[in-house]
């Protein structure tokens, strides 16, 4: 006898299925038109729930926005007809008869043809709205494109219709796609949750619960809610069953927000990594606090977005108060898409042409002398934030992100967007870069022993001055490679480098002044901490957070987290 009520609902679901087999749509649409009582209308149109006939569902969209029409032949008879779009001389298109699909004909077999001005639309209610917008609904359940299939059977679960089950269960047994099958099975659990059966409900609600279904959560907690104040109205293994699947799925939205964040974290640690890695070299080596770094970044950024518009459509800029326009290539597609390799490249040689300019024109003139840097180069930051704004405008520009990076992939409902996964690994591949650069090059040998010694590596022949230049183009390079990362996950405008040059201090002086393991840990810790307080207490508050705490560890350990070893005599 358990097994009965099972019987019966597959019974039912078969008998609905044969019976949507055998209805004529095109006839059902046409009862539903020329049909008097608005209750009769929505009934007819209920019946078209589920079909397939291109016809029938271009014809509901149409009556739904009111431009669906009746015909009043020369016999009396009222056609129900659809206008297509050849517009003639006079503005006359002609009509298609829902009946058959033909194109309506007189007498003598030429197209009849209509103004729509001149025929009565058939007008809506509310009620019939909703029921052709489920009918609509329902048609896109067999749309080959599985996020709109995803969607409408959010949609009908959401509901709460027992009419839509038989449909979902059928398309559940031919569905292939993994996120449309969970998508069903939710929206099926969901409609079975205002079974009259208790049983029934009390399992759907587990299903929900299993199924860590988000989009049934406010659902479920208004059940709870509703059961807390009316006990009698639900049984106890039920209410247990509500409190025990709200809390799997609270404690799945957790778990998939912590993981977020810590991967929102770890990219803007890898942006800051790559930014902080050339400061860490320039500072370390020449203990020049040079605040124009955040502008080597805005340098990467914008030349990320003039090497875009010469892929492109072209490139308009207005340096020294001159309009110029650059004709770009006009490429399409994946050759379109390769404007970010060449961007990377081309980021890297301008921002450290740009500091070697300004380490040959300014910084070489301050060695030793760090206030006066500071001043200096805090000048040249807003200089360069002017010709930023004369020459590109004072608002963000628009860096659109290549084919390759656009989307992102779901795991456990949470997004991996593919621009950040492709930072995070360029960043890696900076890190051992540098690494290879320090360790295994003549260039490297050089700069680390200046960092150790200046004077002694000066006297066994090093030239330092040349040291220096390479050095500080380098790390104005390794900026302009995070602006150009930047571009891709945040607003490119003149003040883009004001807005990360603290956290490159704070991670290069917690991370031990010139040492790379050092930067790495900081900026992990200070990227991840920027993002998992931020949502608690705010952007601001988050920074000031961060800032403090690293503050007090200075006090424990003041030369950060890595001491560099010095061969100085007072080192």
């Amino acid at each position: 006898m358990k097994f009965l009520p099972t019987l019966l609902l597959g019974g039912l679901i078969a008998i609905a299925s044969v019976q949507a087999a055998t209805v004529d749509p095109r006839a059902t649409l046409v009862e539903a038109v020329l049909a008097d009582e608005a209750g009769t209308r929505i009934e007819r149109v209920n019946h078209l729930a589920g079909t397939r006939d291109e016809l029938v569902i271009r014809a509901l969209t149409s009556w739904r926005l009111s431009e669906l029409y009746v015909y009043e032949a020369t016999d009396g008879s009222r056609v129900p007809l659809l206008l297509n779009t050849d517009l003639d001389d006079e503005g006359r298109a002609s009509g298609v008869a829902l009946a058959d699909g033909a194109v309506l004909t007189d007498s003598e077999g030429d197209p009849l043809r209509f103004r729509a001005a001149d025929l009565t639309p058939l007008h809506t209610t509310s009620g019939l709205r909703r029921a052709i917008k489920t009918a609509l609904d329902l048609f896109a359940l067999g749309d080959s494109n599985p996020n709109m299939r995803r969607d409408a059977v959010v949609k009908l679960g959401q509901q709460l219709s027992p009419d839509y089950l038989p449909h979902l269960e059928a398309r559940l047994d031919e569905e292939s796609d993994a996120g449309v099958q969970r998508a069903l099975r939710e929206a099926v659990a969901l409609i079975r949750t205002a079974d009259a059966d208790p049983r029934v409900r009390r399992e759907a609600v587990r299903e929900l619960g299993k199924l860590r279904s988000i989009n049934s959560l406010s659902f479920l907690q208004q059940l709870d809610t509703d059961a807390r104040a009316d006990p009698d109205s639900f049984d106890e293994e039920t209410r247990e069953a509500l409190r025990i699947s709200i809390l799997q799925i609270e404690n799945y939205i957790f778990r998939g927000q912590l993981i977020g964040t810590a991967f929102r974290g770890l990219s803007l640690a890898a942006v800051l990594l790559v930014a902080a890695l050339g400061l860490a070299i320039t500072f370390g080596l020449m203990g020049v606090i040079n605040m124009a770094h955040g502008e080597m970044m805005a340098v990467g950024a914008y030349t990320t977005y003039a090497v875009q518009g010469l892929f492109g459509a072209g490139l308009m800029f207005s340096p020294l108060g001159m309009s110029v326009t650059l004709k770009g290539m006009g490429l399409t597609g994946a050759a379109l898409d390769a404007y970010f390799l060449v961007a990377l490249v081309a980021s890297f040689f301008m921002a450290a042409l740009v500091g070697l300019v300004l380490e040959r024109g300014v910084i070489r003139f301050l060695y030793k002398r760090p206030l006066e840097s500071l001043l200096a180069t805090w000048g040249v930051s807003l200089v360069l934030q002017q010709i930023f704004r004369h020459t590109f405008g004072a608002a963000n520009v628009q860096v659109t992100s290549p084919g390759w990076l656009s989307g992102s992939f779901v795991v456990q409902d949470v997004l991996f967007a593919y621009n950040r996964l492709f930072v995070v690994g360029f960043a890696c591949f900076i890190v051992i870069g540098t690494w290879l650069l320090l360790t295994r090059t003549s260039l490297g040998l050089q700069i680390r022993a200046v960092m150790q010694n200046r004077s002694m590596a000066s006297c066994v022949g090093v030239r330092t001055d040349r040291v220096n230049m390479m050095t500080f183009a380098f790390g104005s390079g390794l900026a302009g490679m995070a602006g150009a990362c930047l571009s891709q996950i945040a607003n490119v405008g003149p003040s883009l480098g004001q807005s990360y040059i603290i956290d490159c201090f704070m991670i290069v002086v917690l991370g031990g002044i010139g040492n790379l393991v050092g930067t790495v840990s900081a900026s992990l810790g200070v990227g991840m901490m920027d993002q998992v307080l931020q949502p608690f207490l705010g952007a601001v508050m988050g920074k000031i957070t961060v800032l403090a705490a690293i503050i007090l560890f200075l006090q424990w350990r003041p030369a950060g987290l890595f001491a560099t070893r010095s061969r100085n005599l007072e080192g």
